[in-house]
């Protein structure tokens, strides 16, 4: 397994900064058609601007299209639910790929949002002859066997947001990345690490399987994602993206995932 570090540093690489990215032309990737799920997350927010800022043509499906803030000639807002099929399949059709960055806040209620998109947005897919799928998850789904942080990380602070504040939202998206994995699709699961807000797409890591790391810059995850549709895009993988630069401290880290929406 490959481990591809992205430097900004680069110019003309992947990871430009997010100034820098319209200037530049996406490596090994045509200007495509995209969809993109969540869109009105700050993830979702991120992705939609860098995909219109590198020429590429975005439907964003939210459920509060009057509030999505972005505007431009090659963008269509979409309104609607990912739990209404017939929604999601009119915005999948016609489309070259998916990006999916559904995310919902913590709850102890049953959390669905993550399985429900999948199956719909899947099976939209193949019934619009859509083959490229993109989407997150967390890295809690799978967690590294190897140690990334102290004594009060791994044995306080993250087994009480995995096991208590964030159970019902983690085992939806085990559902999720099973029923994308059992798809059919040429897919690709990103799992960042604890989401951050950071001004420009900065150095980061990407990893088949598990990075070394804790946090994820949600401009970085945002452009991990175009980058995942383009040359070296790991196909049918899962993968870790981790910022390895400017990251916060862990307990305003923790703070944030405590109180915050996901994605």
């Amino acid at each position: 397994m490959s481990t591809r570090d992205v430097d900004p540093a680069a110019g003309s690489g992947p990871g430009a900064p997010r100034s820098a990215t319209a200037a530049r032309q996406t490596k090994g990737m045509v200007t495509m058609r995209l969809c993109v799920f969540g869109a009105n997350g700050p993830t979702g927010r991120l992705v939609t601007g860098q995909a219109l800022d590198e020429g590429h043509r975005v439907t964003a499906f939210t459920r509060h299209p009057a509030d999505f803030p972005l505007e431009h000639p090659r963008l269509r807002v979409a309104g609607g639910d990912v739990a209404d099929p017939d929604a999601v399949t009119d915005a999948v059709d016609g489309q070259d790929a998916v990006l999916s960055v559904l995310g919902v806040p913590y709850s102890k209620d049953p959390i669905t949002v993550y399985s429900v998109g999948a199956e719909h947005v899947t099976a939209a897919m193949h019934r619009t002859g859509v083959d490229r799928l993109v989407a997150v998850t967390s890295s809690v789904v799978e967690p590294n066997p190897n140690r990334v942080g102290g004594f009060l990380f791994e044995r306080v602070l993250q087994p009480y947001v995995v096991n208590k504040l964030g159970r019902t939202l983690y085992d939806d998206m085990r559902r999720c990345e099973a029923i994308i994995r059992n798809s059919g699709l040429d897919w690709t699961v990103v799992r960042p690490s604890g989401l951050f807000t950071a001004p420009a797409v900065s150095r980061y890591t990407v990893a088949p399987g598990h990075g070394i790391g804790r946090f994820t810059a949600r401009v970085d995850l945002a452009d991990c994602l175009l980058r995942e549709l383009g040359e070296g895009g790991h196909h049918r993988q899962a993968v870790a993206v981790l910022t390895t630069e400017g990251t916060p401290s862990l307990a305003s880290m923790m703070w944030r995932e405590a109180v915050a929406s996901k994605h």
